[in-house]
């Protein structure tokens, strides 16, 4: 049975915290900082991201991400982004570029691959590897217009990681668990987002 004494000497000296520095390439200080920034104004929290798009031809269309509103200011982007959208020849496509839904598996695959940059990085775990594989079941019936009870989107997607790292394999998974509560775009593909669209025709 441990003594009052132990106890109390246990109780005032806690375990040290470790010290919040850079690693994994991300900015530990600044991460926590922003946290905080935000939590004492959350209009800070506020974000509208934007994107154009122009048809080249046929299936063949091209986007380019603009700047984005947020943190209380318009910011710029870092560079010219621009990425081409296309469909593959046998799906009456020339295969420019992937098609939009590919850019999805993209896109959720990246948010949580971020994620788990910062939630290791935020808990002093460093990174050695991440890798995943993504694979998206889709029904061409439905966006064919070939069978109306058959959805237009995926059916389902499947998402496998690989990381490896300074922890052992349950601290590790739950680095993943923790990114893929909080990615924005498993939310929006899991919980929908209401969409609206205008049209000036001329």
């Amino acid at each position: 049975m441990e003594s009052n004494a132990t106890t109390e000497t246990q109780q005032s000296n806690p375990k040290p915290r470790r010290e919040k520095r850079p690693m994994n390439g991300v900015d530990v200080p600044t991460l926590f900082a922003t946290i905080n920034a935000v939590a004492e104004q959350p209009e800070l929290a506020k974000f509208q991201f934007r994107a154009s798009n122009q048809w080249v031809k046929g299936t063949h269309s091209r986007s380019r991400i603009e700047g984005f509103s947020g943190a209380g200011a318009e910011h710029q982007q870092t560079a010219d982004f621009v990425y081409d959208g296309d469909h593959p020849p046998v799906l009456c496509g020339a295969g420019n570029a992937p098609t939009p839904v590919e850019f999805l598996l993209h896109a959720i695959a990246g948010c949580i691959t971020a994620g788990i940059g910062n939630v290791a990085s935020a808990r002093g775990i460093e990174l050695e590897s991440v890798e995943s594989s993504v694979e998206g079941d889709i029904d061409m019936r439905g966006l064919l217009g070939i069978d109306k009870n058959v959805r237009n989107g995926y059916q389902g997607l499947r998402l496998s990681f690989k990381v490896k790292g300074d922890a052992d394999a349950e601290t590790l998974r739950k680095v993943v668990a923790q990114s893929q509560a909080r990615s924005a775009v498993y939310d929006v593909l899991t919980n929908g987002v209401p969409v609206s669209i205008e049209v000036d025709a001329g």
